[in-house]
């Protein structure tokens, strides 16, 4: 596929919100331009969402949920599975659309399009359980009372998710709502709202009643802040920075609602002496590079053990100057662009930053000639600790290199962070690696291993990474409440 030809999508991507199983204009009657990251071109003009329409889609999903919510769990699953394999039917047009909004390479798209079958198809399984498993007794010390829990939906949910991975951090949120029980309004990313709309189409026509899912295109101040505070919104599930996190938790607190947050991250990875270098090398790359670096996970800190740390650092300066930049549909290309040129903005000031504080650049730091928000691979050795470059989500393709001496320096480093979102390690020790992992202050550890992820796991952090989990059980939970029923034995 060339690089021109997904601008001729036919049918052409949706741009219109969607209100109880209704595509419609936004009530603003704006529009916002959604970019092409390669080329700078204009691709689409999605509606703009405001007070009334935010309104509209809480009273469709407030009433949708009343039935919705008493669906069994094998009818919800079912649902769940016709999404799943509306999913995978579209997977050529959906990863292409990935591509093409957000800039990923092809490659990391059609990954993005696999993981969200995967996570409807894991919750799908989970929602049939729930017709058997949604009720448990509990053992009283008293013979004259009996008890059980009830797992219930929480009701309305507003899920409000970021640019960097499209469809799949919805997929994380949306499919433990729906099998659940809850009604959903989402708000996706003003920056990459087409594939989320995508996503949308697929589920109405999977047979989705109209109110349970309801989408809503716009700027964070005119939908996410008014879908937060809303008070017939019962749960609020938020990924992004963890400065608007916080102005998330602060808008839900009037009406004390459910809040999950997946945040920001500034991870390490560690490299021991005695480890396969070129196994770390490739963890580095893919840990800091993969989605040009826009991952909360990038283990952007790399921690090398002393005797190794010159030999790696030389391995991943060559690797960096190797790695094919470039449009996401050009074959062999394996990084694309930054999606926005915000981000393409702040991310080469944090270089400039970087050089300026006295950090080595290694490797990159520059901007490729346009158009597009291409960055160069970047790494800087000799980085001080207490610069901006080692403690702040910098969120683009810049890794930064510093040697430890023992064990016990690695750890208090990779902990030294406000952040404990994810950590790896690498090493041939197997009981050093169980160590370090019981050691380190982070929701996810990989020891030897790529940054996989599994629906049936667990994802988010410590500190002020994560407030709650998604994903495996963890994620359905975070959607339902909890009840007590008591009454004479």
């Amino acid at each position: 596929m060339n690089m021109t030809a997904p601008l001729f999508f036919d049918p052409p991507p949706r741009t219109q919100l969607l209100i109880d199983g209704a595509w419609c204009s936004g009530s603003t009657g704006q529009h916002l331009d959604v970019v092409n990251p390669s080329t700078e071109a204009v691709i689409a003009q999605v509606g703009v969402a405001g007070q009334a329409d935010v309104e509209r889609a809480v009273q469709a999903a407030a009433q949708a949920f009343a039935a919705w919510k008493n669906t069994t769990g094998a009818q919800r699953a079912a649902l769940l599975r016709a999404i799943a394999r509306g999913v995978q039917a579209g997977r050529e047009r959906l990863a292409a659309l990935q591509s093409l909004n957000n800039g990923k390479p092809l490659a990391e798209a059609q990954i993005d399009v696999d993981d969200v079958v995967a996570t409807f198809d894991y919750y799908a399984g989970l929602a049939e359980q729930l017709d058997t498993a949604g009720e448990s007794e509990i053992v009283l010390p008293s013979a004259d009372f009996r008890a059980w829990i009830r797992r219930e939906p929480a009701g309305v949910a507003a899920l409000i998710v970021p640019w960097n991975f499209p469809m799949v951090t919805t997929a994380w949120k949306l499919a433990p709502a729906l099998a659940a029980g809850c009604t959903v309004v989402l708000k996706p990313s003003e920056i990459t709202p087409l594939p989320e709309l995508e996503l949308a189409a697929i589920a109405v026509q999977a047979g989705l009643p109209p109110g349970v899912l309801n989408v809503l295109t716009g700027t964070g101040p005119e939908v996410g802040a008014p879908l937060a505070a809303h008070p017939k919104v019962a749960k609020v599930s938020f990924t992004g920075s963890t400065a608007v996190g916080i102005q998330v938790m602060k808008a839900a607190a009037d009406t004390v609602k459910g809040v999950g947050l997946e945040l920001g991250g500034k991870s390490s990875i560690i490299v021991f002496a005695d480890a396969d270098l070129d196994l770390a090398a490739d963890l580095i790359m893919g840990g800091g590079f993969f989605n040009a670096g826009q991952m909360c996970s990038a283990t952007s800190r790399v921690l090398a053990q002393q005797p190794i740390a010159a030999a790696l650092l030389g391995r991943l300066a060559r690797r960096a100057e190797e790695l094919a930049v470039g449009d996401p549909f050009t074959p062999g290309v394996q990084m694309g662009p930054i999606t926005n040129r915000a981000q393409y903005e702040r991310v080469l000031q944090a270089i400039a930053q970087g050089c300026a504080s006295g950090a080595r650049l290694v490797a990159g730091g520059q901007a490729l000639a346009g158009p597009g928000y291409f960055i160069r691979p970047t790494i800087f050795s000799d980085v001080p600790s207490d610069s901006a470059l080692w403690r702040e989500e910098i969120f683009g393709p810049v890794l930064c290199v510093r040697a430890f001496k023992t064990e016990a320096q690695a750890i208090a480093a990779a902990n030294d962070t406000r952040y404990g979102l994810v950590a790896s390690v690498v090493t041939a020790d197997a009981e050093r690696g169980a160590r370090v992992t019981a050691a380190l202050e982070a929701g996810v550890v990989w020891v030897n291993a790529p940054q996989v992820i599994f629906p049936q796991a667990s994802w988010g952090g410590y500190k002020q990474s994560s407030l709650g989990r998604e994903l495996g059980p963890f994620g359905l939970a975070a959607y339902q409440e909890i009840k007590q029923v008591v009454r004479p034995a």
